[in-house]
């Protein structure tokens, strides 16, 4: 028998964006760049890596961080700085289900906010883009304040910021590394892995219902539509 205590219930929800709310990959911008799949894949690994990037989540200018590593790679100097100039080629659009369930959540009340890894100077170009980055209560963004994910700091202006409780706050990312930093400060966490997977956890924390609204009645659809996007 499980003897687990139950979970408080829910007050509010933290979204990551990239990887849960948008479908983010350099691999998107990068293979209309690089012909061959593995001169591609070294290129990620070896040069604009993840760890290189970092910075830029932390508040480095991407031109600044680009710059710098073209002097230690002319040859790739082109590519290197599609990193600043084509981000945005880098989503290929809205996780649709997950877009779908945070709309459910708002029309249920359920205070949600977002805590992202994101460059200072990208972020304005996506809360543009995407209406529903509009939708939150609140969104914190690493770049505007030079911390990032995992460090515990962030987490902690998140919710200092927005007065939440932690044992009440459940966040929701693709990353393990965030997520064990949440759960060290006490926060409910969920691992993403699809919206369906995250449509079950929220059904069992009784947030949403286990099927969509009809799409007739469901205002995100239109306002998909209106931008040219599919559902």
């Amino acid at each position: 028998m499980d003897r687990s205590p139950p979970r408080p219930p829910i007050q509010a929800v933290v979204f990551d964006l990239g990887g849960v709310l948008l479908d983010w990959n350099p691999r998107h911008l990068y293979r209309k760049l690089f012909a061959d799949e593995a001169e591609m894949e070294r290129f990620l690994a070896e040069v604009c890596t993840m760890a290189w990037h970092d910075a830029h989540d932390r508040g480095l200018p991407p031109h600044e961080g680009c710059a710098k590593l073209s002097d230690a790679h002319p040859e790739y100097q082109a590519e290197i700085m599609a990193w600043a100039q084509r981000s945005e080629e880098m989503i290929a659009g809205p996780i649709h289900g997950t877009v779908q369930l945070l709309d459910e959540l708002r029309a249920r009340g359920v205070h949600c906010y977002a805590l992202t890894n994101m460059e200072a100077e990208t972020y304005p170009l996506r809360r543009a883009h995407f209406e529903f980055l509009g939708w939150f209560d609140g969104t914190v963004v690493s770049g505007h304040e030079r911390v990032a994910k995992p460090d515990p700091e962030i987490f902690t202006l998140l919710l200092g910021r927005f007065g939440l409780v932690p044992e009440t706050t459940v966040m929701i990312d693709d990353s393990p590394r965030n997520l064990e930093a949440a759960r060290a400060l006490g926060l409910q966490t969920v691992c993403f892995q699809s919206p369906g997977q995250l449509r079950a956890w929220l059904v069992e924390a009784g947030l949403v219902d286990p099927e969509p609204p009809e799409p007739h009645t469901d205002p995100l659809n239109h306002q998909l539509s209106e931008r040219g996007l599919d559902t």
